[in-house]
């Protein structure tokens, strides 16, 4: 019984490190489909962080907070939209400066507002929603059912997104404006428009995704406290084919990671605690060397549109 317990607090806690991963990675394959290349997700989630615990500050409400949070990394994602789309310049680099951006932000900000070596503040966040019937299951119900509002929501968007993206007209037009944007801007499909539509899609799910780690796994913010998981959403996005269910697979994998890291802090394991801190980012690097096969980006990938 002891080890069913376990088993079942374990998928709980992968759940939960999986959500973050699984909200950004979801807003990535609509921006990646498109042919971008958004490696700013990192610094949007930055945004989203210490916005969706600003928001719950400000308005005494976590829902309040994470939309604030998706308002601040959509604006974000805007001038991300415009450098790379308008101005054509190169999405790597705009990625890394939108990243420079928000950690800069976020550390002059969060001074600003909270002050430095003082208590967190006292902010609402996502509590634990234990749904009935179902999460008296054994085993299954404590894990799958015991769970904040967020990650019920990451892991109902999943379907949706996947409807959309491959069972939709608005989806089939995002895909072939990553395939061929000469073709679609030929029979009318406005690639610039696609492009920004899903660069702001990306935003505002990063910014949900940081909010659900200041409010979600947290209830406050620290400076960098995103830590590399906007990368490993990348990654999870480049690990499950650039698909919504893919994603969740890899997302649950990476988390996984994570949770075993904690796992073993928590039981006082001998192993140095830095080698565990590399766990998650030391099989996102596996993962991405090809340990599941190849997986093939659109053709446009980061290829500027040129109308003439």
């Amino acid at each position: 019984m002891e080890f069913l317990t376990a088993i079942a607090k374990f998928i709980a806690a992968d759940l939960r490190t999986a959500t973050p991963l699984i909200l950004a990675g979801m807003g990535l394959v609509f921006s990646s489909r498109a042919g971008i290349v958004n490696i700013g997700v990192e610094g949007m989630m930055l945004v989203g962080a210490l916005s969706g615990v600003a928001g719950s500050w400000w308005f005494g409400s976590a829902w309040y907070g994470a939309l604030f949070a998706m308002f601040m990394a959509g604006l974000i994602a805007l001038i991300f939209a415009y450098l790379a789309v308008t101005v054509k310049a190169n999405q790597i680099v705009i990625g890394a400066a939108i990243n420079i951006l928000g950690l800069g932000l976020t550390t002059t900000f969060a001074r600003t507002l909270f002050g430095l070596n003082t208590a967190p503040p006292d902010v609402d966040s996502f509590e634990i929603i234990a749904i009935p019937i179902l999460s008296k299951i054994p085993v299954i119900g404590p894990a799958l059912f015991q769970q904040n509002a967020l990650v019920y929501l990451a892991l109902i968007l999943v379907p949706i997104a996947s409807f959309i993206m491959f069972k939709t007209d608005i989806g089939l037009k995002v895909r072939a404006v990553g395939e061929h944007p000469k073709a679609c801007d030929t029979v009318g499909i406005n690639v610039y428009l696609v492009r920004y539509v899903t660069i702001f899609i990306s935003g505002l799910f990063s910014g949900l995704a940081g909010a659900y780690v200041s409010l979600g796994l947290l209830s406050f913010f620290t400076e960098n406290m995103i830590a590399g998981r906007g990368f490993m959403a990348l990654a999870a996005v480049v690990f499950g084919k650039y698909s919504p269910k893919g994603v969740l697979f890899a997302g649950i994998i990476f988390g996984a990671a994570e949770a075993i890291q904690f796992r073993l802090q928590a039981a006082g394991t001998a192993i140095p605690f830095q080698f565990l801190l590399m766990l998650p980012y030391a099989l996102t690097i596996f993962a991405l060397a090809g340990f599941v096969g190849k997986s093939r980006a659109p053709a446009a990938t980061a290829k500027p549109y040129h109308k003439d």
